[in-house]
């Protein structure tokens, strides 16, 4: 038997054709469907719990002052329009766009 060797452009033509199908095949899933991250809770985060962090802005702690909440925040990187997105400060959690917490900074 004559075994053929392959020549290493062919591998890595045929490698490099297989990572941009794989790459067109992940892009085209929705975002979320593949990113989906838990709610912040102050029961499921103890970094939550120290920032005082809730769900509804309006039962905050002081320092709290009105129209303080994440959508308001620098460290939010949610959406317009979405009721959860994420948090620079809460990394693998959604946290809710009419929350608020001890680390909360006004956009500029």
């Amino acid at each position: 038997m004559k075994e053929e060797t392959v020549s290493p452009r062919r591998r890595f033509l045929k490698l490099a054709g297989g990572v941009a199908a794989a790459a067109v095949l992940v892009g085209s899933l929705p975002r979320r469907a593949w990113a989906a991250l838990p709610h912040l809770t102050q029961a499921n985060n103890a970094t939550a719990k120290a920032l005082h962090y809730v769900e509804d802005n309006t039962k905050a702690p002081a320092p709290h002052k009105p129209g303080q909440d994440c959508t308001a925040c620098v460290h939010y990187q949610g959406k317009p329009g979405q009721a959860y997105g994420g948090c620079a400060i809460f990394p693998g959690f959604d946290v809710n766009a009419k929350g608020w917490c001890a680390g909360f900074q006004a956009k500029s």
